[in-house]
């Protein structure tokens, strides 16, 4: 006979390591789903224990009847039955109406109750035959409570309520299954309704049933018969129409250690005994261990750890598929291990256990992705610049390129993509779509940048009158024409049309900084100054044909001065602001009415005080500090200093004018003396003879021309020498003259009095 454990003590503490020992003893987990738990309730001293002895062959201790009647079994007592297959667990219970509990007693009674209805198949109500059709029999309040309970607390599932009538007397059994019938209908009847089951049957609970024993004591053979008859019922007893053939709520064998601790737990835990469908309960906790582990294998999966080390350096051939191969290992793992429980909850913790999984390889996946899309973005560079290279548009060249490359990722994404997960790449490729329309938008960016730095410079160094009209023409239309290119190769993009409309402000922007950017370099001052000064030197230097100019005595080098302040003014008020927005404003006539008076010269009434000075402030009116290139104050200083700087060149001007009208003096003089003496020397009409010959006349001609030449070449030099001649030399020349003339060859005293003759017309010539 096997010897019963306590499954719960009187006191209530439930004996897990006990039933733990239990289910390992009798290897009842490996029972999967074939298994039966039998529970037996009842007033005390009823022979519950004595029955459940009989039937199941089990050795719950029994009442002896020699020291009187009181309580015997304390607790719960569970056994297995080694007579009957498939493998039964009997469940012997404390009696209902014990005195030895005194007000405890309801409390306990009704936990114990609850626990058989929630963990047993069957179960034997044990009661007197005397009490049947009585009003206060001992049994009343218990079957009252037993359907309380069951409407309260659970789902419609059919157990087997066999009602076992102790001390069967004459009475027909017929009749007493009439009368307790009746019994029992009424006391479910006056059960009250819960809401969601206000329409549920008896039958809909329970499998009622009703049997009787002879007395044990007094007919003991009989009572063996019967008991053997009964015992036959068990047999089987979870196959279909039997006993225990409700088998859809019945959680599997390894799960009912957890389940029945669970149920006791929250039974003794809760007042009011409102508890989870045990079956439920079971797959819940079983599951979610099962789930647990195989989390816990899959982290420690070597595969898995090698692929996730391989994808931190680079994109790992057969990702997907290989990734997807070890979850799905795990998953089948853990459908074979939950088989036997609640499909429903077996299906939620499978979900559960599907995203715990995921959430694991999530960040490989990820970073899977982002190598795909890094390498993607570094093609589309390359093949792009090559196209560039070889001379290809960039409109043609953007599309094409984009288009493989998006190509080339979608597929490589399929490859990598976890057949378990509802993931996809859109994130990615969106994220990767951006980062090439930013490399397009670079491109254009760049080579704005370089057509608008040079012609910007360019114009901003010619300093023409209408710079800033031309600069903002030139901004308007190379940023159009690259807006164009931009918008024409996004069209194949799937872009919302605010985001390409921001790239392209962004665009416009950019190329107004560059305007911007080259506009402040052009401003420094050291770069103004120097522009004012070449334009200076270009006005002052050179005529209107840009010939240089000979400051003979007719050139009025006030007005060339003043002409050549005014055109470098205009460059310092060019570059005062920057004028991109087409506003006005006043600084040029600001400027030259501070800076140049009638003589080109700053006002004396500013410089003495007696008017303010507008140029004394930081700030243009009608002009942005933002828009400001140069401050009044900034620009009254560059021109004090340009003034400074070309000082000189306008004084050696006028020093050079001078030096011209004494050379010119100085040379007439010379060859006029020369010339008197060479026609004392001979006499004047052999003079006039000899320069009217034709050969001199020739001879003339050619030392004009080459006279003019040399004396050009010569030039300021030359001019600077003879000036210093002075009054005595010229004297001593003269003296002097005839001496030299005698000494000269006939062909030279000739071309001399040529040139005196002729003086007129070569002088002509030159001035």
């Amino acid at each position: 006979m096997e010897k019963g454990m306590q499954l719960i003590d009187g006191n209530g503490k439930f004996n897990v390591e006990g039933l733990q020992d239990f289910m390992t003893t009798t290897e009842f987990a490996q029972c999967g789903l074939s298994y039966s738990v039998v529970a037996i309730i009842g007033p005390q001293s009823s022979g519950k224990s004595t029955l459940m002895n009989h039937v199941f062959g089990t050795d719950f201790k029994m009442l002896n009847a020699n020291k009187g009647r009181g309580q015997t079994t304390k607790g719960i007592w569970i056994a297995k039955s080694s007579e009957i297959e498939p493998f039964t667990i009997a469940m012997d219970l404390e009696g209902t109406d014990s005195s030895a509990r005194g007000e405890d007693n309801t409390a306990f009674e009704k936990q114990s109750t609850l626990f058989a209805l929630a963990i047993a198949d069957t179960v034997l109500v044990n009661m007197w035959c005397k009490d049947i059709g009585l009003e206060h029999a001992a049994c009343r309040p218990l079957l009252k409570l037993v359907f309380q309970v069951m409407k309260r607390l659970f789902q419609p599932r059919k157990r087997t309520l066999l009602f076992v009538i102790r001390d069967h007397t004459r009475t027909p059994l017929e009749f007493l299954e009439t009368a307790l019938m009746k019994d029992i209908e009424k006391i479910w009847a006056a059960v009250a309704e819960p809401e969601t089951h206000s329409s549920a049957a008896l039958s809909d609970y329970f499998n009622v049933e009703i049997t009787s024993l002879s007395s044990y004591e007094f007919e003991e053979d009989k009572f063996k018969d019967q008991v053997a008859h009964l015992k036959q019922r068990f047999f089987n007893s979870n196959s279909p129409r039997d006993l225990a053939d409700d088998r859809l709520e019945v959680e599997p064998a390894s799960g009912f250690s957890v389940c029945a601790e669970k149920i006791w737990k929250t039974i003794k835990d809760n007042k009011d005994l409102h508890i989870p469908d045990p079956k439920v309960m079971a797959a819940s906790v079983r599951c979610e261990e099962i789930a647990k582990e195989k989390l816990k294998q899959l982290t420690s999966d070597e595969k898995w750890l090698e692929l996730k080390e391989d994808v931190q350096a680079g994109p790992v051939p057969w990702f997907g598929a290989t990734l997807s191969s070890i979850l799905a290992t795990y998953l089948s793992q853990y459908d074979k291990e939950v088989i036997y429980f609640d499909q429903d909850v077996r299906n939620v913790k499978r979900k559960q256990l599907e995203l715990n999984a995921l959430e694991v390889v999530r960040d490989a996946y990820v970073t899977m992705l982002e190598h795909l899309s890094s390498n993607t973005l570094e093609t589309f560079k390359t093949k792009l610049e090559q196209l560039l290279n070889e001379g290809e548009g960039f409109v043609a060249s953007a599309r094409s390129c984009a288009r493989s490359c998006l190509h080339e990722f979608d597929q490589r994404c399929e490859d990598a993509a976890i057949r378990q997960s509802e993931w996809n790449a859109s994130n990615v490729r969106e994220k990767l779509t951006c980062d090439m329309l930013s490399e397009m938008m670079a491109i254009c960016e760049e080579q704005l940048t370089d057509v608008l730095a040079d012609e910007v410079q360019s114009l901003f160094e010619a300093g023409e009158t209408d710079t800033w009209l031309s600069v903002r023409n030139l901004l308007e239309s190379k940023t159009e024409n690259a807006v164009s290119e931009f918008s024409n190769a996004v069209v194949g993009f799937k872009l919302h049309r605010s985001a390409i409309d921001t790239k392209l402000e962004h665009l416009r922007e950019k190329a107004r900084n560059v305007v911007k950017r080259k506009a402040k370099e052009a401003a420094a001052a050291e770069r103004v100054l120097t522009r004012m000064k070449d334009r200076f030197k270009q006005v002052f230097n050179r005529d209107e044909i840009s010939k240089s100019r000979f400051w003979t005595r007719e050139k009025n080098i006030d007005e060339i001065e003043r002409n050549a302040l005014s055109a470098s003014l205009k460059i310092l008020s060019t570059m005062a602001a920057m004028r991109l927005d087409k506003l006005t404003d006043q600084i040029e006539h600001l400027l030259f009415s501070s800076l140049m008076g009638e003589s080109g010269d700053i006002p004396s009434s500013q410089l003495t005080g007696a008017t303010p000075d507008p140029l004394a402030s930081n700030t243009w009116e009608e002009v942005s500090p933002n828009d400001t290139l140069l401050t009044p104050v900034e620009c009254k200083s560059l021109w004090m200093e340009f003034k400074e700087d070309m000082k000189y060149k306008m004084n050696q001007a006028r020093s050079d004018q001078e030096a011209l009208r004494n050379a010119k003096r100085v040379i007439k003089i010379v060859v006029g003396v020369v010339g008197a003496a060479a026609i004392t020397a001979v006499g004047v009409p052999t003079a006039m003879k000899i320069a009217a010959r034709p050969e001199v006349a020739a001879v003339l001609k050619a030392v004009t021309t080459w006279l003019l030449a040399v004396l050009k070449y010569i030039g300021m030099k030359v001019l600077e020498t003879l000036k210093y001649i002075g009054i005595d030399v010229l004297e001593m020349l003269k003296d002097a003259a005839a001496m030299a003339v005698r000494s000269l060859q006939p062909e030279i005293v000739a071309i001399i009095i040529a040139l005196v003759t002729k003086q007129s017309d070569w002088r002509q010539q030159y001035y």
